[in-house]
């Protein structure tokens, strides 16, 4: 096991990453830009190095500071969290070529799983139907062209990182030809890659994707489905599992594929598969996210699996200690992602306590919300028996929820899990803009 990790990234997902290391007995270390200089991470960390100022691309997404910061805290692996480095392949491979483990898969099976393009060839010959689309775009000529060979409306997507940048929905050729230019430069500012490709856009579907675990051993385990499909702008705000969308003749059938399809491709370590699924009851595989996602607290809660160790231990070279029959898939998990819709300090925070619910944040009451950064400050989880009391607990606990010194998504978040056809489960990725 190792004894010294350091954590790339900041927010959230540092603090969960932290605690994790606390719980297993490792030493956690800290990057941090001078804005995050009072942030909880940095606080919570047994030890602390700044690495910048603030903007993303001198702090966070510089890879030689990281693996320097390392090297001079002697640390022997780097959790990449998600965001920022967690899928660039160069990364992962300039941490390892310094003699220091990197939590999640080698540098060339990342690239090779994180092309989003190549990796439908290998999930379409490893038995996953696939949404159709293109390779990589050469141009904008080249985009228009094959847009008119797949037929519009298509989707325009970035071929790296995730999150919802770089991608826009395109109706006619001439938002084609405007929209390229701002997907492409959204793309390589957020993840230093400005490629794009098409893919035939399913309207109305249900966003569904898989969490899986596999270890170097050729272990592999489905740990159930995650809904996905409240979304504004590709980025999601609400997930739940199961997906009310997905009975257990379907989740068995798609577990099964899943699991055959992660051992085919040969991947280790925490991943999630997404599709799209249509309303014939047809899964779309869309792409692999060879990392952790923002949601994992939602399998967590549900499964009772810590996703955050177990990543740890099996880039420590650890078996997985239960197979697919062990996961117990009993009631239900709910998740709020809390975003701050302007930068500020927090006056206040009171974040809600009772059994069976989590609020995972790194704020607290002088917390700086920088403009620089992902605004998500929170994710409010909760689990129950039921769908319907997760709609009653999630309704009372984000009425509880006080977040003061920024406004924030919380309220839009009430009126959502309030409304009924939310809460009757009858919903798809066309919620919000219906």
């Amino acid at each position: 096991m190792f004894s010294k990790i350091l954590i790339a990234n900041r927010g959230e997902i540092a603090v969960r990453i932290i605690r994790a290391c606390k719980e297993m007995g490792i030493i956690s270390v800290a990057i941090y830009s001078q804005e995050d200089s009072n942030s909880l991470h940095v606080m919570l960390a047994d030890e602390k190095v700044c690495i910048g100022k603030a903007k993303s691309e001198e702090t966070y997404l510089d890879q030689e500071k990281i693996v320097a910061a390392a090297l001079a805290v002697k640390a022997n692996a780097i959790h990449p969290g998600y965001g920022f480095l967690s899928e660039n392949h160069a990364f992962a491979n300039l941490v390892r070529s310094n003699g220091i483990a990197f939590i999640g898969p080698e540098g060339d099976e990342m690239e090779r799983l994180s092309d989003k393009t190549g990796i439908k060839k290998l999930m379409k010959d490893a038995g996953l139907d696939v949404i159709e689309g293109t390779d990589r775009l050469e141009s904008v000529e080249d985009a228009l062209e094959k847009a008119e060979a797949i037929g519009y409306p298509v989707m325009l997507k970035a071929r790296s990182g995730g999150g919802g940048k770089g991608i826009r929905m395109v109706s006619t050729p001439k938002e084609l030809e405007e929209l390229f230019p701002i997907a492409s430069k959204e793309s390589e500012n957020s993840f230093s890659d400005p490629s794009l490709y098409l893919e035939k856009c399913i309207t109305h579907a249900h966003h569904i994707e898989v969490q899986i675990l596999a270890d170097e051993y050729g272990n592999v385990v489905t740990l159930g489905e995650r809904e996905c499909s409240i979304q504004r702008n590709h980025q999601k705000l609400i997930e739940e599992s199961p997906s009310p969308a997905v009975d257990g003749k379907m989740r068995k059938e798609m577990m099964r594929k899943v699991r055959n399809a992660v051992k085919v491709v040969g991947y280790t370590g925490a991943g999630t598969l997404e599709f799209l699924l249509d309303g014939n009851g047809r899964f779309y595989f869309m792409e692999m996210n060879v990392r952790l996602q923002v949601e994992h607290g939602v399998t967590e809660m549900l499964t009772g699996i810590d996703l955050v160790k177990w990543q740890i231990r099996i880039a420590a070279g650890i078996p997985l200690s239960f197979s697919e029959e062990d996961v117990r898939l009993k009631g239900f998990a709910l998740e709020c992602r809390i975003n701050a819709l302007t930068s500020g300090v927090i006056n206040d925070i009171h974040i809600p306590g009772g059994p069976f619910v989590r609020f995972d944040t790194y704020l607290e009451r002088g917390t700086k919300v920088s403009p620089y950064y992902d605004p998500l400050v929170g994710k409010l989880i909760v689990y129950t028996t039921s769908r319907e009391e997760a709609m009653r607990k999630m309704r009372a606990y984000l009425c509880e929820l006080v977040i003061d010194g920024v406004r924030t998504n919380i309220g839009e978040e009430l009126l959502i899990v309030s409304n009924p056809r939310f809460s009757s489960g009858d919903y798809d990725t066309g919620f919000l803009e219906d």
